[in-house]
């Protein structure tokens, strides 16, 4: 039963990391990419090529965190949450820092919740 709350959590945690990379790399100068992330036009142009490499690499930890849950070895499975967690939590923790507080509460908080269930298990 916790194993798979975990890897619910898990599941929500690579949702979200794939949706990051629809907005980095697809919607970043869209309406919708504009308004998420509180930017004008003409600066969305400019970051454009980093964005999509930004959220490249958030699909890079969503197909990990998927990989963890599908794994059919319990202990290599449990590696891979405990070390895509923890990266997702570092990044969301650095993003807090260097872009906006928000992504602590977005991109690091759920990542912490998921390591806590992955711990119990």
């Amino acid at each position: 039963m916790l194993n798979t709350i975990a890897n619910i959590i898990v599941g929500i945690v690579a949702v979200l990391h794939i949706w990051f990379l629809v907005l980095e790399m697809f919607l970043w100068t869209k309406p919708i990419g504009l308004k998420i992330f509180k930017q004008t036009l003409e600066r969305a142009k400019s970051s454009e090529v980093l964005a999509s490499n930004q959220g490249l690499y958030n699909g890079f930890l969503a197909a990990g965190l998927i990989w963890s849950i599908f794994e059919p070895s319990p202990a290599i499975s449990f590696q891979f949450k405990l070390f895509f967690l923890v990266c997702v939590s570092i990044a969301g923790i650095f993003g807090a820092f260097t872009v906006n507080r928000r992504v602590l509460y977005v991109q690091a908080l759920p990542a912490f919740f998921g390591l806590a269930i992955v711990g119990l298990t």
